[in-house]
């Protein structure tokens, strides 16, 4: 070892301010020149800077921290880190005591709480963005140039005596070997949390307008420049696409007619590319946003619903306003649209998520007195994240009749078929499989994740103690503590041989769940930051957007501050079946009140 090493470690030891030890584990060989910054010495959000070959500084600027590594605390950042709850007490609060939030939910303290979770969660969150998969340092094309994903870690640098940086082992473990022994289905595991098909289908077309990554470019790119929710999977990422798919006239989108019903139109009527196998004719072809959305009914389906949301609101806004032209009816029926989905997202998708008593609200005016920034950019790690791939069920059961993926994929034939309602109560009602806890994903897309392994390896991302670091959570000490086991740990621990070398995305999904839920704590922890900072960080939000006259009158505005799920499929289908992101109730007198109470729409 190095002298300047040993000095190293004396100077930690009298100082007690080096989280990371030299060590023979460190795989380093003598007489290396290691990157000090491969150890990640600099805490609390510090940057790294190297300099010459041994010597390093940690940037503690704003922080609220100083010292060599960051590590000591300024004297209100001392006092928030004592007083401050652990994120599974902050859970367990807010999914218990339900009499309390009962009482709260209808008080100004549901306004102040709802401020509180936004601006917390947002300010995770980087804004303007810092990194991209190409640039490990601050710089100007990292911040313009929005075809690349951006990131919140710097990568590993390259040169780190092993992947994920001085930990663990020399060679990462062969993907399809993770995938099969940690990921892969044994038995069907439902959502403890009730969570259906109609919520994974919702979660798989909402996110496919910002996750596009442009694999014809490069890793780390994407096609979706709106960077959040832009409605881009119903109009396409690109103004040509969009003119393809538009009537141009009343501002509403071309369709066509099957028995009675209104459906997105065939690929040779509007020249636009989907992508399907060569096996379906261009006739059979339906064209839609998001050129993958043929791949499953359950994402025609949402394309569908939307379709007809869209040209159902064009229709109110021509009679509100008969002097408007095509192109004003469609670009503010698009706003409408963004508005619906932004709402749904948060005080049902969200909502259904958390489990939370706390009733969440979609209300931008709540951050006006904030500094809060409208701009967002997608980051390549909530790329990663948001792979739930377990969602799907081993087969799909559709008014009476079991349907394989052999039969269901590509088969936009069940969509007209079934019809929109009978899909829609088929997949309201069939459970979603549990995310988190590993052994749930179907054999047909461990393909998927495997390759979402590979591109984080070749982008360098971080190991997950690290991003646990970075999200406030406290870093795993041990793949028992991790996996809540022994079998699993164990296993992990001969593969990867250090929990500091885990790597972000299989972290992510076999982590210990929280009793009863759906994922486990990084999942959540980790995901709701970027959600939140997307979706409120949308331009509609801002002062200069939130009023009436943006949305056409006081009549958009209500149907963007009214919008449902329920109200989605009811008002765009001939009757209203079972609707919801969670099975229904198992009581059956239960479930025909809520079935009965759709009349009201």
């Amino acid at each position: 070892m190095k002298v300047n090493s040993v000095l190293l470690i004396w100077a930690c030891i009298l100082l007690q301010e080096c989280p990371l030890t030299l060590s023979e584990e460190d795989n380093s060989e003598p007489g290396d020149n290691v990157n000090p910054c491969c150890y990640y010495p600099c805490q609390h959000w510090g940057v790294c800077v190297r300099f010459g070959l041994d010597r390093y500084e940690c940037d503690c600027t704003r922080t609220g921290y100083y010292g060599e590594n960051c590590t000591i605390p300024e004297f209100w950042s001392g006092v928030f880190e004592f007083l401050r709850p652990s994120p599974n007490s902050v859970h367990y609060i807010l999914t218990h005591f339900r009499w309390l939030w009962d009482l709260i939910n209808k008080t100004f303290l549901r306004d102040f709480l709802m401020r509180m979770v936004l601006t917390v969660r947002s300010n995770l969150i980087p804004s303007p963005p810092t990194y991209n998969s190409k640039y490990d340092y601050i710089n100007w094309e990292s911040y313009s140039n929005i075809t690349y994903y951006t990131r919140l870690l710097p990568p590993v640098p390259l040169d780190c005596p092993t992947p994920m940086g001085t930990k663990g082992k020399i060679q990462l473990p062969d993907p399809k070997l993770l995938v099969e022994k940690f990921m892969l289905r044994r038995k069907f595991r439902p959502d403890p949390q009730g969570t259906n098909l109609m919520f994974a289908f919702f979660a798989q077309h909402f996110t496919h307008q910002f996750f596009k990554t442009h694999n014809r470019v490069g890793l780390g790119f994407t096609k979706a420049l709106g960077h959040g929710v832009d409605a881009g999977h119903v109009y396409g990422d690109n103004l040509d696409r969009q003119l393809d798919l538009r009537l141009h006239r009343d501002g509403k989108l071309k369709y066509q007619i099957i028995k009675g019903e209104m459906y997105p139109p065939t690929v040779t009527e509007t020249n636009v590319n989907m992508s399907y196998p060569k096996s379906v004719p261009p006739e059979g072809q339906m064209a839609i946003g998001q050129e993958v959305f043929g791949l499953l009914p359950g994402l025609s389906m949402y394309a569908t619903l939307w379709l007809r949301e869209h040209n159902r609101v064009c229709d109110i806004l021509k009679k509100e306003h008969p002097t408007w032209g095509d192109e004003q009816l469609f670009q503010t029926t698009r706003l409408i649209i963004i508005g619906e989905t932004i709402r749904i997202v948060i005080e049902e998708y969200v909502q259904h998520l958390s489990g939370y008593y706390l009733k969440l609200k979609f209300d931008p005016t709540l951050l006006f007195r904030s500094q809060f920034q409208y701009q967002n950019r997608i980051a390549v790690e909530f790329n990663q994240l948001y792979h739930w791939h377990p969602l799907m069920p081993d087969s799909f059961f559709i008014d009476g009749d079991e349907i394989p993926y052999s039969q269901f994929i590509y088969n936009t034939s069940l969509l007209t078929h079934y019809g929109i309602e009978k899909l829609v109560q088929a997949f309201s009602t069939q459970a979603a499989g549990q995310v988190g806890g590993g052994h749930n994903m179907h054999q047909v897309v461990t393909r998927v994740a495997e390759g979402v392994i590979k591109e984080s390896r070749e982008l360098r991302l971080r190991p997950f103690n690290e991003y646990r670091k970075r999200f406030n959570l406290k870093p795993y000490t041990s793949f028992s503590e991790f996996t809540g086991e022994k079998k699993i740990a164990r296993e992990l621990e001969e593969l990867y041989g250090d929990i500091d070398a885990l790597e972000f995305y299989p972290a992510l999904l076999l982590e210990k769940t929280r009793p009863g839920n759906i994922f486990g704590e990084s999942m959540v922890e980790m995901g709701a930051p970027f959600s939140l900072k997307g979706l409120l960080g949308n331009p509609i939000c801002s002062p200069e957007y939130w009023k009436p006259s943006t949305f056409g009158g006081q009549i958009g505005f209500d149907i963007v501050n009214s919008a449902t799920l329920e109200k989605l499929v009811c008002l765009n289908t001939k009757w209203c079946p079972y609707v919801a992101f969670y099975l229904p109730p198992s009581d059956s007198h239960q479930q025909g009140k809520t079935i009965e109470s759709r009349s009201e729409l």
